[in-house]
């Protein structure tokens, strides 16, 4: 029986490339690039298309490394795969984190007070019919001017739905879609070292830190507690 394995990072493969003969020259670069979407897309969600002349060069998007899909991408391919409730998500905390001394101000510019937000949000991924469940977590801040307290509502409504969307990717970074060649999905959940377990929710995480502008960071430890 025919396999295929789908995981939720950048497809890197050569195989995903594809050569297409005999595109009319007439066509604009947005038309051929319609019609191909069109044609293709038909068969399955489409990360990425890209219309060029043939060349021996690797297009930038491939590389050695995998990186995560984006949410808007890990929800398109589960929608696809698995239906709209084929799983669901939920959240098992999520609270604004403080420095130890409990300050979140960073002084003040031209007489404004600029504050920092940082947020942290531990996610249950479930499958019910396949009876799996995975976790993921994240932690992103922002440093601001804080002119007001529309502001801050504004920052704190913003990092709530952005810590969210990590946390979720994270989790579906460790899900394995199985598509066998009788139409059926199989779920795996893929087992790492600092996969979480049940008891492990009440305690500390270490998880990545975030910044909004995606920016590399070292790992630090912060309380997701349950409260």
């Amino acid at each position: 029986m025919e396999v295929d394995i789908l995981e939720f990072v950048v497809p890197v493969e050569n195989s995903k490339t594809l050569f297409v003969w005999d595109i009319q020259p007439s066509l604009t670069e947005a038309e051929i690039y319609d019609r191909l979407f069109g044609v293709f897309s038909s068969f399955g969600p489409l990360y990425l298309l890209k219309v060029k002349l043939s060349s021996k060069q690797t297009p930038h998007f491939m590389s050695n490394s995998s990186r995560p899909l984006s949410h808007a991408r890990c929800l398109e391919l589960a929608n696809h795969c698995l239906g709209f409730n084929g799983w669901t998500s939920d959240i098992v905390t999520l609270k604004e984190l403080t420095d130890e001394d409990g300050g979140d101000e960073e002084g003040e510019e031209g007489g404004v007070k600029r504050r920092r937000l940082r947020f942290g949000c531990l996610l249950q991924l479930s499958f019910p019919r396949h009876r799996q469940t995975t976790k993921g977590a994240a932690v992103v801040e922002d440093s601001f001017t804080c002119t007001g307290p529309d502001v801050l509502l504004q920052k704190r409504c913003k990092l709530q739905k952005l810590v969210r969307e990590k946390a979720l990717v994270q989790a579906f970074a460790t899900v394995l879609l199985i598509l066998l060649g009788n139409g059926k999905v199989m779920v795996e959940v893929k087992q790492t070292s600092d996969q979480f377990l049940p008891e492990q929710i009440e305690g500390v995480l270490q998880v990545n830190e975030f910044d909004l502008d995606e920016a590399e960071v070292e790992d630090e430890e912060w309380d997701l507690t349950v409260s």
